[in-house]
């Protein structure tokens, strides 16, 4: 698959060599989003030097460095290094003779700390020393969530505060979908969405199938020789330290428990237990907690808690419960079991796209917060609800992941359910309502809608999501 998508990033680790300057570069997140393929690129564009680390022995893991590096300095593993501090002594010395500032990517960094658990400590004052005497661009990165917030990001972490550029790389902007696939209908793109969302991994697994969701799922998921069959069960126990005692929790999100207290339930323990284990699979990036529109992040005492993405919500919903009988279902039994529950995953990954997008559309020329979906009790729920920046007006949405373009008959039964519903005066009172109506197609000669009504289609989404800065009229 070409490159795509990240510009920005990009654009950050190409001002850092820009500089001149020695710097640390620090880039983390969940595995396949495409950090290897960032760093490499990147790499290929300024002639720096790539290496990945492995499981070996720490002594291994240097001979296999200094392979790497006598590409660029001759000799480099005609020795061998006792330790890091004498690697990192000696590739500074040989640097600075033939005026080489990198950048020297050290991928997978989570690797070697396992090993050599002093590794941060030596960097710290190995770094402190480069910027002082004019050195190397170095770029630490790596899948291990837990093992690179104790080595970098918290704040008693030896090489907290040093980075010059640090983020976390988050999934492919859905509007990609199109250049990576050569999809183009909206339906497509969100089919396509439902099943993968934005990991960049997935996206390649999917590209030989040309749109053709259910049989990229049954081959790469549904069937037992599958690629991403065990998936998840991979992604957990590859953090450092595994991730799997925390899989319980998202069964039973998985299987439609969303508070604190019904997960407590299905895990049969007490919900005073489940804070910790929520905070780490957030900082993974395996679940979200959602609030309602208006409330107070920190006060809510109505959070839901969510699996993240499209592929985890489709894998806890049709493989993790199904694995008994996937292992000897037909085609058409396992395909059977996708249909059943394919209409809930779209519609969640609907309104999903249709939140992300809201505040780049610029609707009625102005510019929105971040949307969210609003729930309290026995009233109303809406599916989308987002203020303008100036305050003035509220959009209330409703999504509907038709796989039909809407006729003037399904609009104009939306159109009744809106009208139909009460907008709470905590996020409604003292503004302008505008009401819009979320469609992955519709028909154009549906005729005109009430003044207040509004319809989005899949263009207009999946276009703003493709470059957010650039806002769409």
């Amino acid at each position: 698959m070409n490159f795509i998508n990240r510009l920005d990033e990009m654009n950050r680790l190409l001002q850092v060599v820009a500089q001149s300057r020695p710097a640390l570069v620090v880039i983390w997140g969940r595995r396949r989003f495409g950090k290897s393929r960032l760093l490499t690129e990147w790499c290929r564009k300024v002639n720096g030097t790539y290496w990945v680390a492995d499981e070996s022995a720490p002594a291994i893991q240097r001979r296999y460095l200094a392979e790497e590096l006598s590409a660029v300095f001759p000799g480099f593993a005609d020795v061998s290094y006792p330790d890091w501090s004498v690697l990192l002594k000696r590739l500074a010395s040989e640097a600075r003779q033939v005026n080489w500032h990198g950048p020297l990517v050290l991928d997978e960094f989570p690797y070697l700390v396992s090993g050599a658990p002093e590794l941060p400590s030596v960097l710290q004052k190995w770094i402190d020393r480069e910027k002082r005497e004019g050195g190397i661009v170095l770029a630490l990165s790596g899948s291990s969530q837990r093992m690179m917030l104790d080595s970098v990001l918290n704040s008693n972490a030896p090489l907290y505060g040093r980075a010059d550029e640090l983020f976390k790389l988050e999934p492919l902007l859905p509007g990609y979908i199109g250049e990576a696939t050569s999809l183009s209908d909206p339906q497509s793109l969100l089919d396509f969405y439902t099943c993968w969302g934005g990991v960049a991994r997935y996206w390649e697994l999917a590209q030989p199938f040309k749109g053709n969701f259910r049989e990229a799922l049954d081959e790469r998921v549904l069937s037992p020789l599958g690629v991403l069959h065990d998936e998840v069960n991979r992604l957990l126990r590859e953090e450092t330290p595994s991730a799997m005692p925390l899989r319980p929790i998202m069964d039973a999100i998985g299987l439609g428990a969303h508070r604190t207290s019904e997960i407590a339930a299905r895990l049969q323990i007490p919900a005073t237990s489940l804070s910790r284990s929520l905070t780490q699979l957030q900082q993974l990036g395996y679940i979200r907690r959602e609030i309602p529109y208006g409330e107070n992040e920190k006060s809510s005492k109505k959070a839901l808690y969510r699996l993240s993405d499209p592929f985890l919500r489709l894998w806890f919903k049709v493989v993790a419960p199904h694995r008994g009988i996937l292992q000897t279902a037909s085609k058409p039994v396992r395909i059977k079991w996708l249909e059943n529950n394919w209409p809930g995953l779209r519609a969640q990954a609907w309104e999903e796209l249709c939140q992300m997008a809201i505040p780049y559309l610029r609707l009625f020329q102005r510019e929105w917060q971040p949307a969210g979906r609003y729930w309290a009790g026995n009233q109303s729920e809406w599916d989308v609800v987002c203020k303008s920046l100036d305050d003035d007006i509220l959009i209330l949405g409703e999504c509907k992941s038709l796989a039909h373009p809407a006729t003037r008959k399904d609009i104009d039964k939306t159109i009744r359910a809106l009208m139909a519903k009460t907008v709470p005066d905590s996020i409604g009172r003292m503004r302008q309502h505008e009401y819009v109506i979320f469609v992955p197609e519709h028909d154009q000669n549906a005729g005109p809608l009430p003044e207040n009504i509004h319809i989005v289609d899949g263009q207009h989404v999946f276009r703003a999501l493709v470059a957010p800065h650039e806002l769409i009229g």
